[in-house]
């Protein structure tokens, strides 16, 4: 029987505020246990709460980044469970008015073509404000289990999706836009290592054709986008396996152990009666003015996708450019920045340094983009060297290698260096015709058919340059020598 996967992700994105949704207290990460949780945030009798605006600023900026409708009234309920790590017996959230409902994201599908991508939209069902919980810490207490209230009362914004993905590829393609998003327009930092960025996956399977959907397992706290794959694919191939062998699959709350790679059962899953929600008689509704949400709107930055469809369009980069391009909103000020200085007509060339060279350089010294020794003034007059002909790709590459190691202007150093690419035909002709004399064997083979002693001749000629002559000169030069 053929499967067909079927997910749905819920992610906590932390919002960037200072202060706790409901209180003064610092939001501030890796602080003393419970030195930041207020009286509010460890629910003292008779202390209220009393709502952050700027918490409510950012779900008014994501609802519009993804064309969501906003509620202009929308409440706050309690949600009721009992854990060490929640203070009040219940955490507050938004239940049946969400300040956000709708929306999609478009995302970048891998397709089988190399370099290619499909797009798909994934639809979101809500976004919706809520306060986070504290932490239960495990591991230093022998037996016990110690609580840190710090985090509770952080402000989150929970987005849910449609269960719009087929596949562990399409769940972290989303994930993936999602991060990009949140970090894009500022609302959270997409810190996954402390929490900012959590991932909930919800994963059931059903025969292929069949319209209802299979029981599902909701896989918690996924901190990696690596993880969230592996966990999807373990989840899918064990809930197959269950049902092959005649068992049901019980709706279920697991974890991911990445040590094994296995999901594991915590318990059976809560359904929303079952948390008994009402709305908090401590918060007033929360009303959007038209005013505020312009307000709003008018502070936005260009959106990936819009960005995406302007590099197509103005600049002619492909959708696959574009989109790796508008991975990060800094990758993107950065490519802008310096094709100011190197010249729309250089956008190809420009991208193609950014997403391979610098790129790889950052990889492979685990640096940000913002900590890259080398910027936009350095990258755009190495790409100008290069579409003067100044330099080759590979010499580029040498003047790239001593920027990132020991600074420096790309001018200078193939001053210094002697770096300039041969473009004399003269010069060029001549050391072609010394090789062609030393290589008598090479010359009757080309002449015999065999193209690979051409490129035995176009080795030669670059190494009696040291690899300075231009190459497509002396492909032009060798090819009309040889031909005589």
């Amino acid at each position: 029987m053929q499967w067909e996967t079927v997910i749905g992700l819920e992610v906590h994105t932390q919002l960037t505020t200072r202060s706790k949704i409901f209180s003064g207290a610092s939001t501030a990460f890796g602080a003393e246990p419970n030195s930041q949780a207020c009286q509010v945030d460890i629910a003292l009798p008779g202390v209220l709460p009393v709502l952050n605006k700027g918490a409510v600023e950012r779900a008014i900026k994501f609802g519009l980044a993804i064309g969501a409708k906003l509620n202009r009234v929308n409440v706050f309920a309690r949600k009721n469970y009992f854990y060490p790590d929640l203070p009040k017996g219940y955490q507050i959230s938004q239940f049946e008015l969400p300040i956000v409902e709708g929306g999609s994201i478009d995302i970048q599908v891998p397709s089988e073509q190399a370099g290619q991508a499909e797009t798909k939209t994934v639809r979101l069902t809500r976004a919706h404000l809520e306060e986070d919980a504290g932490k239960s810490l495990h591991e230093d207490f022998h037996g016990m289990t110690g609580i840190d209230l710090n985090r509770a009362g952080t402000p989150l914004l929970e987005i849910v999706s449609e269960p719009d993905m087929r596949s562990a590829k399409e769940a972290v393609a989303y994930a993936r836009a999602l991060h990009t998003l949140v970090t894009w327009i500022g609302t959270c930092d997409g810190n996954m290592q402390e929490g900012s960025f959590r991932v909930d996956a919800n994963v059931s399977v059903r025969p292929k054709g069949q319209q209802e959907f299979g029981t599902r397992r909701e896989i918690k706290n996924l901190n990696s986008f690596r993880f969230l794959e592996q966990a999807i694919d373990y989840e899918v191939r064990w809930q197959i396996e269950q049902i092959e062998d005649g068992h049901k699959i019980v709706q279920a709350t697991v974890l991911f152990d990445p040590d094994t790679g296995e999901t594991r059962m915590m318990r059976t899953k809560e359904d929303a009666h079952d948390y008994r929600y009402f709305p908090d008689p401590d918060l007033l509704p929360v009303k959007l003015e038209e005013d505020w949400i312009e307000q709003v709107r008018a502070a936005m930055p260009e959106l990936p996708a819009a960005m995406r469809a302007r590099f197509q369009r103005d600049y002619g980069l492909s959708a696959y450019d574009a989109a790796g391009l508008t991975s990060q909103r800094e990758l993107a000020v950065f490519f802008t920045d310096t094709l100011a200085l190197a010249g729309e007509a250089n956008a190809k060339l420009v991208a193609n340094w950014l997403q391979g060279e610098l790129s790889a350089s950052l990889n492979r010294d685990e640096k940000g983009i913002g900590a890259a020794p080398i910027g936009p003034a350095q990258l755009a007059g190495l790409v100008r060297r290069i579409a003067d002909g100044t330099l080759s790709n590979k010499l580029a590459k040498q003047v790239f290698e001593v920027m990132w190691t020991e600074g420096g202007e790309p001018d200078a150093i193939i001053e210094a260096k002697g770096l300039k690419q041969m473009s004399d035909s003269g010069a060029i002709e001549k050391i072609i015709d010394e090789v062609l004399a030393g290589n008598p064997k090479s010359v009757e083979e080309f002449r015999a058919g065999k193209e690979k002693a051409f490129n035995a001749l176009v080795g030669q000629v670059m190494k009696a340059t040291k690899g300075k002559a231009n190459p497509a000169q002396v492909n032009e030069l060798l090819k009309t020598k040889l031909a005589g």
